[in-house]
This record gives C-alpha cells, sequence and structure tokens, in this order.
C-alpha cells in the first residue's frame, strides 16, 4: 500500500514540478533516489509520465492524466460547451486561449487554443497555478465569496516573480478592482513573460469552477489591448456559464 501512496505522490509532483528530474523528486518526496527511479519506471511504463527529452532525464504528466480527470470532475462536458467560445475568442484576439478548472488551491489548465503568431505562450495541459500568481485563479477568487478567498489568503502568499503580489491586503484590493471591471490580469506575477486576462465560469450555484484566458507574451499586453481582450474574455466567460446552464436544464452533464 506504501508503495501505491508513493507512486500517487510522485505523479502530483511531477504535475506541478514538470519537467521534473529524480535528484529533484527525491528531495521533494524526501524519499530515497533509488525508490522514486522505481516509481517513475512504473508510472512511465503505466503511461501515466514521459520523458521529457534531453540529457539528464526530467519527466512530464501524460494526457492521461488529464483524461482521467476529465472524467472525474465532468469537464468533458464543460470542453465541449468551452472550445465553440474559445474558437470564436482566439479568432477575435489571435492570442493563445486557455481554459483552466478549479482543483483545490489552484487551477489547472484543460485545454488550449494556440495563437498563429510566431512567438506564443505554451503551456502544458496539467499545468497547475497558483491562485494569486495567474489571471484564471484570480478570476475564480475574485467570484469567491469573501470567506473562501480568505482561507485562501490565510494559507500565505507565495513569490514567483518580482511582480506577484504575495501582500494580504494588495491581494484583497486587486479582487476588488477585478470584481469591478468584469476581468482578472497577470502582468507576469507567475512567469516574468507571461501576461494574461480571465474571467470566470460561474455555475448554477453562482459559484466558479472554471476560467477562461487570453494568454500572452508580456511584451504585447499593451496598455491599450489589455482592456479590449479584457472586455472579449468577460463576455467568452459568460457565454460558457449561460450555455452551461441551458444544457443542465435539458439534461445535460456539466
Amino acid at each position: 500500500m506504501q508503495n501505491v501512496v508513493n507512486a500517487l505522490r510522485a505523479l502530483e509532483e511531477v504535475a506541478v514540478r514538470q519537467p521534473v528530474g529524480v535528484a529533484d523528486l527525491a528531495r521533494a518526496l524526501e524519499l530515497p533516489k533509488s525508490s522514486v527511479q522505481r516509481t517513475l519506471v512504473t508510472l512511465h511504463g503505466a503511461g501515466w509520465i514521459r520523458p521529457a527529452g534531453g540529457t539528464p532525464t526530467r519527466w512530464l504528466v501524460t494526457t492521461k492524466a488529464l483524461h482521467v480527470g476529465r472524467h472525474a470532475t465532468g469537464e468533458l462536458g464543460l470542453r465541449d460547451v468551452a472550445l465553440p467560445v474559445m474558437e470564436e475568442l482566439r479568432r477575435r484576439t489571435d492570442e493563445t486561449i486557455h481554459l483552466a478548472v478549479r482543483e483545490g488551491g489552484n487551477v489547472v489548465l484543460v485545454e488550449r487554443l494556440e495563437t498563429s503568431q510566431p512567438v506564443r505562450i505554451i503551456l502544458p495541459l496539467g499545468q497547475n497555478l497558483s491562485m494569486h500568481a495567474s489571471a484564471n485563479g484570480k478570476a475564480v477568487l475574485a467570484a469567491d465569496p469573501p470567506e473562501s478567498a480568505e482561507r485562501y489568503i490565510a494559507e500565505g502568499l507565495r513569490s514567483f516573480t518580482g511582480t506577484t503580489i504575495t501582500d494580504p491586503q494588495k491581494l484583497r484590493e486587486e479582487l476588488e478592482e477585478t470584481r469591478a471591471r468584469g476581468y482578472a490580469t497577470n502582468s507576469g506575477e507567475w512567469r516574468a513573460d507571461v501576461s494574461a486576462v480571465a474571467c470566470a465560469v460561474v455555475g448554477e450555484s453562482g459559484l466558479p469552477f472554471a476560467s477562461i484566458s487570453v494568454n500572452v507574451p508580456t511584451s504585447r499586453m499593451t496598455p491599450g489591448v489589455l482592456p479590449e481582450f479584457g472586455a472579449l474574455v468577460n463576455e467568452a466567460a459568460k457565454r460558457v456559464s449561460a450555455a452551461l446552464g441551458r444544457a443542465h436544464e435539458g439534461g445535460g452533464a456539466r
């Protein structure tokens, strides 16, 4: 049983840290490198992870984990509803569009439509993003009841770049601004080269469970395009929320 637990822990750590090598995983899991190596070989053989290429070997989570997660949370239905809206959003912005779902204290990327531009943002599906350091996450936090956001803040705000919001009061003010303007922003707060605007997808309960974002290299997120993209992503998220509500009324699965 402990071997199963260790394998699941290893899979979770690969998802968070990918691409990651055996030495870093062993330190994170506080396990011997030999044990971690055997676990990685097992996960690879079962199709859950794959090598990223290069030497030394570093590991990535495969789409098998994403597929299982979609079935577990019903996100295949969300994807079916969201994709046409995301396609239109990509056409109108010619930037990368992400769909993310809430997973505990993070949001997880579950779908991506890429821009045609040569310089683009590439994040792997299954990537975990911190709520306070990503536009997708801040969109969800801003749509949450205040007590939920406060519980998240109480856990501590990790710094990722020089612009990450780590002060609780500044984050509260940022969430209030997000509610007022109708979309969340990220100005290189998770990765310095990545900026985004996002809006939450809200369920019938009125609570956010997903978000849609427009993601651009920070160099292209100018003051002129930010409000334009924000208005477009707000419209897109509202359309997906409304469509999911209609599907539920008609007996469709969310």
